[in-house]
């Protein structure tokens, strides 16, 4: 009763809180904007910088590593030295580097200036969330407060190419940066006015060899992740691995050294932490994964142009923004932990009818199991968000956000591959023993490699699509469903694993949420 009563003692949000959260939201609108917009002015930079194939790759992956390189640093600075301040100091480059990656003139040039882009979007989403939990404190406005930091993400995904596209048609290939630059510049007059200042006044310096440890464990791992779902298997992809895992013991011994570590690893004692973090690793594993065979069956399988296959793909977007929005709804009518595994179970039914209708190679089929499968994603990814940040103590909310955003940008590049790899080898396998003897020797390897290889080698051809090419379409269906099935059997089993650690200590939920 006590308990209660003092959740029900806790001050509701004014407007300067709601509008602070406006603020913060756009900022990560922003931020979710520039890990997709590039992708459209690609052509248009390849046209204007000439960049070799090696520079080409790091155009478009250096943000996405700076950003999961740097996201537990900047948590834990934010900690110390004052989210507000962290924020802005972040702002001002995310500005500064936006600039430069407009008017660069090389391609050496943009890699920086990405670079910069990415260390300085890495303050931005656990300085975010973790200025979210001070403003709301509430639990039912901070479930629904969340709710909105998670449709600023979702709408990012969704209007960054749409926006880009708009941009690119009528302007140069910078004016996809420069669309930052007024949006942080708003942060920075508004953010001292609406935003409190939050820092752990007992906390010390950095660690500055813990910080080193720190991206030698991250940024090998993704890398190697990352490249491993374009190029397969390939000794320089797990050596890349196992260099990150390597380095990763090391920093994990630094950390129960050190009186004040990068993060301290008692939060793992926290069931609840620790089983919202698995829970979210696995939930971006599998629907990364997943949604990369849909984009490619549209595409490749069902043969939409582009265009097409991004029209139809609308739906479910849709559905995944909705679905943040209105997901505090059933965190509040429901808790967190039924809100966890009713999702999971959801989850699990989507990719099993996804599974089912890649098989049958059903478009409708496809895409409403897609939306069935955002209906059940959203609510888990944004309630253990919450509770990741809710169970870890206040002075630390800034390193548990950014662990958050560290395991599902691990989470992404895991499932990818992982599902990737598993996927090609069911083609492969599909192909083994197919005739494909009109072809010469480096037509048959990339017919057997991929569909893509397929695709292409048929429409090469010139004539009336091959019998290969159906057979190859079967099997990357096939793979798919391979994939899906696996999914949905792995989410049963953390559905009844998180249940059993959440139950086994219950006040680590629902006490610590109503802080």
């Amino acid at each position: 009763m006590k308990e209660q009563a003092a959740v029900q003692d806790q001050p509701l949000a004014g407007r300067r809180e709601w509008i602070g959260l406006c603020v913060l939201s756009i900022a990560c609108l922003i931020y979710s904007m520039d890990l997709s917009v590039l992708f459209l002015a690609m052509p248009a930079i390849v046209a204007d910088l000439d960049p070799s194939a090696s520079e080409l790759l790091w155009i478009n992956d250096i943000y996405g590593f700076m950003v999961a390189g740097f996201l537990v640093t900047m948590g834990t600075l934010g900690d110390r030295v004052g989210r507000r301040r962290v924020l802005l100091i972040g702002a001002s480059a995310f500005a500064a580097a936006s600039a430069l990656a407009a008017f660069s003139s090389t391609a050496q040039q943009l890699i920086m200036a990405r670079a910069v882009l990415g260390i300085a979007g890495a303050t931005i989403a656990p300085s975010t969330l973790s200025l979210v939990v001070n403003l709301f404190k509430d639990e039912a406005e901070r479930n629904r407060a969340i709710s909105i930091w998670g449709t600023a993400f979702a709408l990012g995904g969704l209007v960054g190419p749409l926006l880009g596209g708009v941009m690119l048609q009528y302007f140069h290939w910078g004016s996809v940066f420069l669309i930052n630059i007024p949006i942080m510049l708003a942060l920075l007059i508004a953010a001292p006015f609406l935003l409190p200042e939050y820092k752990n006044e007992g906390g010390e310096r950095l660690d500055l060899l813990s910080v080193a440890l720190s991206l030698g464990t991250v940024l090998p791992i993704i890398y190697g992740f990352k490249h491993m779902a374009v190029d397969g298997f390939a000794p320089r992809q797990l050596f890349a691995i196992a260099a990150g895992l390597l380095v990763g013991v090391l920093f994990v011994r630094r950390q129960k050294s050190l009186a004040h570590p990068l993060i301290d690893l008692r939060l793992f004692r926290i069931p609840a932490f620790t089983a919202s973090l698995i829970v979210n690793l696995a939930g971006v594993f599998f629907v990364f994964g997943v949604f990369l065979f849909q984009n490619l069956f549209l595409q490749l399988v069902l043969d939409l142009s582009p265009l097409e296959a991004a029209l139809w793909s609308v739906p479910s977007a849709l559905v995944f923004t909705i679905m943040s929005f209105q997901s505090h709804r059933f965190t509040t009518r429901l808790g967190p932990v039924r809100t966890v595994l009713l999702g999971l179970l959801v989850n699990a039914v989507g990719v099993s009818a996804m599974a089912a209708a890649a098989y049958a190679e059903s478009l409708v089929g496809v895409l409403g199991a897609s939306m069935l499968v955002g209906l059940g994603f959203v609510p888990v990814i944004l309630t253990t968000t919450g509770l990741i940040v809710g169970t870890a103590p206040p002075e630390q909310a800034g390193s548990a956000s950014a662990i958050s955003e560290t395991s599902a940008e691990f989470g992404g590049a895991l499932g990818v591959a992982v599902l990737g790899s598993l996927g090609t080898l069911v083609y492969r396998m599909t192909m083994d023993g197919v005739d494909l003897s009109g072809l010469n020797a480096a037509q048959q390897l990339a017919v057997s490699t991929t569909l893509a290889g397929a695709v292409e080698t048929a429409k090469a051809m010139g004539e009336t699509p091959p019998a290969w090419l159906e057979v190859a379409r079967s099997g990357f269906s096939l793979g798919f469903a391979v994939c899906c099935a696996l999914a949905s059997v792995t989410l049963l089993c953390l559905a009844a694993l998180a249940r059993r650690i959440y139950s086994s200590a219950p006040f680590d939920v629902n006490a610590t949420m109503h802080r």
